[in-house]
Order: C-alpha cells, then structure tokens, then sequence
C-alpha cells in the first residue's frame, strides 16, 4: 500500500501541468463566486451589477417596502429620468391574519425576508402613493385558473382583478372613523328592519381591529359613520316633505370635520365615504357640494337618472331585510328547481311607477304568474310570503318609490332567480359581480311580456343562474363576526376598490 502511494506522488509531481490546473480551477473559482453574489439580498447586488442609487427602498406607514425601481415609478425621488416600467419588488410586514395561500405565486404580494443592508434606506410613504402602487399592481393582475374554493369565478366582472384587490384590502387598507357625532344618529346602528344594511356595516366597522385605525395620518380611507334612518328619525316632521334640515344637518358636520382636521381639505373629500341605505340617504346630501359629487357613497338608493349617485365611483349598497338581529340565518334556503312550481311571484304594496303597472297586467290572470299586492290572507294561510319564494322559479323585483327593493337579497336568500325591473337602477355590487350571472334585468316597458320573457330563458340558463344563486349567497350574509367574502368585506371591498380607481397614476414624461 505504502509502495503504491509513492508511485502515485511520483507521477503527480513530474507528469500533471500545474499550470493548466491551477488556472482551470481558478476559472472555476470565478464563476462560483459570480453565482453566490447573484443571490445576495440588494443593495450588494446593485452595488455589482446596476447603479446602487436605483435600490433605495422605501417603507410606507402600513409597513410595505417598495424597491427604488418602484420609487422611481411612483415619482418620488428627484430622478423622473429614471423612470422606468420595470416589474416591482414589495415587501410586506403586515400583521393582518390573511389566508397565505390565496397570494398569487408571482405576485408582489409574495413575502420575503428583508436583509439588514435594506433597512438603512427605508423611507416613509403617503397612504396615497402606496395606492399609486396598488392601482397599477391590480391593473395588471395576470388572468389565472382561480384555486380558490370561496370564490366561483362566473359570479364575478373579472376574478383575477377582484382577488388582487381584495388581497390588497386584506393586507393594508386602513380605516379612520371619525368620533365626532352625537347619538342616535351616528355610532348608533339600526340592526333591525328594511334599513338594516347601513346599522350593520356601522356596528361591524366600528367594532373591527383588522383595518381600523386611530391614526388618521395613516388612513385609506375616512368613515362619516351617521345613519340615514336615524337622521330621518330624529330631525323630519312627518309630513312636512322637507328634507332640507337633514341635508343642513349634515352640511354643518362635514363643514366642523373639515375646520378641524385637514384630512377633508386635503381631497375635497374623495377619501371619505360613508353607508346609506335609507330611501332618502341621496338626497340628505345635497346642501355641501364635495359631498354630494366627492365622498364615495354606498347607497341602496342607487339610481343613476339622479345627479347624486355616480356610477363607476359609488357603491351599490345591497338592501337587507334583517327582522330578529339575533336570527337572522334562519330559514334560508329554498327548494330544489323540481319542486318550484310556479315561475314567477311577487307581492307587496301598490306604489311608484312600476307595481301598479305590474299588478294591472299579471294580478289575478296567470296561474303561472303569482303576482299580488299584499299577500292576501287566504293566500298566505296556505302558503307563506317565503314558502311562496322558495317554490318559485323567478322572484319579482320591481321598485318601489325608488329603484332599490329588498327582495333583490330576499330572492337571493331563498335561491329563487331574481327578476329586476327599475330603469336607471345599479344593481348591488355591481362593479364587481356580474348580474347576469344570476338575475333577469328586464325594461320597465317590457312588463306585459313579462311571462314571454320569462319563458324564452332556456333551461339550461335557468339551472345555471339558480346554481350560481346558491354559490352568491355567501356573499351576501351579514355574520356577528365577519368572515372572508360575505357581505361587510364585500361592501368594504367595493369602497376600497372605488378609492383606488380615483387614484391617478403619474406618467413617465
């Protein structure tokens, strides 16, 4: 063995070239040095390989750190030269608790783990020029099979675009609400009856942890957190058909907000928002013109023909029948399409434009077609208002004095296809769901061939529309504690979403 070592030394020293060896290996060296570099956390790698003034990383009040290529593009350092349309670096430290595996794997939403070299360039960012990077992120959402089971992509305008912004939402949006504002009518929610929407919202906000904030300065978005059912109730004199007391009301508090802080100076109001369900909630806005054209409003009044509501910024605000606060899931549902025998049904009180219409052509003529006004009590002690519901194919929902009608979510509720008859109405969510998914939009002049309407859907639309309608109804339930996609973080969704489109992104000159 000792004979066979020395052979081999022997032959290594006179037969091997050191010289090609050595710079073989030291080609090698090079190389796996290069390699290891690549992977180091910037600003080294800008130091090697780019100009190191592009890396410099800012940090935002809500803890996201955008790359200097980003700064450049969000046009806030001093080299609007250097702007270029380059994919962005975020990183996120925020504490919401957020299902992580809905982040889009080549998302900037992806996490990573900042390097201590990183952190001495931090610097703070305006909540709004974190929304110039939002914008353009949702913007550019890539179209992608959705792996996500809470979400049925037909119900919705565009998936992939919703599921980037109500990531975004989940991860960053901050809400400030004002505690200006005596009782009853603000921080005193209605949780019961036609207007209940607006008392809901009010009490889950206020009691939510997850996007409330105390410091405006690092406010999205600022909540005038009044009721419009309230306000009615407290300052109109019945029968008095003036409204202008609550819109002065109303006019003067906007007026002390905007004297005492400089959040409403400071956009005119397109930051603030505020929830109304009430028939009047549009009108009682109309003594302060920032409100009524700037304030993103979510409205179940949402009627375009009207100067108030402006489609494309405010928020269709679903109408909800809540009758006991503590029971309000009960009895949902409805049956399955073998067991729904009549196509269409509708009742309840003979007023506006369109019901008397609908009651003078379809009331008492058609078997197929249940059309009443009230529910008259021979008819109801055989079958209820919700068993009529539940055993029907189509559910009418004609407006009232104003577009909007609760049974739009009552139809919902019991899985019956919703047929919407009011001109000029915006139906709920509707920047976001696509209502033709699940309902029947038909014109107001259209109602005596109502039935012919009806009956030209072919099955298999139908059976998708009520399959879709069950698939909905998560999204439009009120929980006591919100969960992900029902109707607070819908509602909320929207109003983000608005604010965001607002937004202007600067352009490279």
């Amino acid at each position: 063995m000792i004979k066979l070592l020395r052979r081999i030394l022997v032959i290594s020293m006179f037969k091997i070239d050191w010289k090609k060896l050595f710079f073989i290996f030291g080609i090698f060296t090079v190389f796996n040095v290069l390699i290891q570099v690549s992977t180091i956390p910037n600003p080294l790698v800008g130091w090697i390989f780019q100009p190191q003034d592009q890396f410099y990383s800012f940090k935002s009040h809500n803890n996201i750190v955008l790359s200097g290529e980003t700064s450049h593009w969000l046009g806030v350092d001093n080299h609007p030269e250097n702007l270029r349309d380059t994919p962005l670096v975020v990183t996120l430290n925020s504490s919401a608790k957020v299902n992580q595996s809905s982040v889009v794997p080549s998302s900037p939403l992806k996490e990573k783990k900042e390097s201590k070299q990183r952190r001495r360039y931090q610097l703070p960012l305006k909540p709004n020029e974190v929304l110039i990077f939002v914008k353009r992120d949702i913007e550019n959402a890539p179209l992608e099979i959705n792996d996500d089971p809470e979400l049925y992509a037909p119900l919705f305008r565009n998936i992939s675009t919703f599921k980037r912004s109500y990531e975004w939402m989940e991860r960053i949006l901050k809400v400030y609400i004002y505690q200006e504002g005596e009782k009853p009518i603000f921080h005193q929610p209605q949780l019961r009856g036609i207007y209940a929407s607006e008392g809901w919202f009010m009490k889950l906000m206020e009691q939510n942890r997850q996007f409330v904030t105390k410091d405006p300065q690092k406010a999205h978005l600022f909540y005038l957190p009044y009721s419009a059912r309230q306000l009615q109730m407290a300052l109109y004199v019945p029968n008095s058909h003036n409204m202008k007391p609550l819109s002065i009301f109303l006019r003067d508090y906007v007026n002390m907000l905007a004297s005492k802080y400089p959040f409403w100076n400071r956009t005119h109001g397109a930051d603030h928002f505020l929830v109304a369900c009430h028939d009047w909630g549009p009108y009682t806005l109309t003594e302060h013109e920032e409100l009524t054209k700037n304030t993103i409003k979510a409205l179940c009044n949402a009627d375009v023909s009207q100067w108030i509501f402006v489609g494309g910024k405010d928020v269709s605000l679903p109408e909800t029948i809540i009758r006991n606060p503590r029971k309000f899931l009960k009895g949902l549902g409805g049956r399955r399409v073998s067991q729904r025998p009549i196509l269409a049904f509708f009742a309840g009180n003979n007023h506006g434009r369109v019901r008397p219409i609908l009651i003078k052509n379809w009331s008492e003529k058609d078997r197929d077609m249940r059309i009443y006004g009230p529910l008259p009590n021979k008819v109801s002690r055989v079958m209820s208002y919700s068993q009529h519901m539940k055993s029907s194919k189509y559910c009418i929902c004609p407006m009232g004095f104003e577009v909007n009608s609760p049974r739009i979510v009552e139809a919902i509720y019991y899985e019956c296809v919703p047929v919407i008859i009011a001109d000029n109405f915006i139906p709920p969510l509707n920047d976001v769901l696509n209502c033709n998914a699940f309902s029947v939009i038909v014109a107001e002049n259209d109602i005596p061939k109502l039935k012919e309407i009806l009956l030209a859907i072919p099955l298999r639309q139908y059976l998708t529309m009520q399959t879709n309608i069950k698939r909905l109804k998560r999204h439009f339930l009120w929980n006591l504690r919100p969960i992900r996609y029902d109707l607070f973080h819908m509602i909320l969704h929207s109003i983000w979403y608005s604010r965001v489109n607002q937004i202007q992104i600067p352009h490279p000159h």
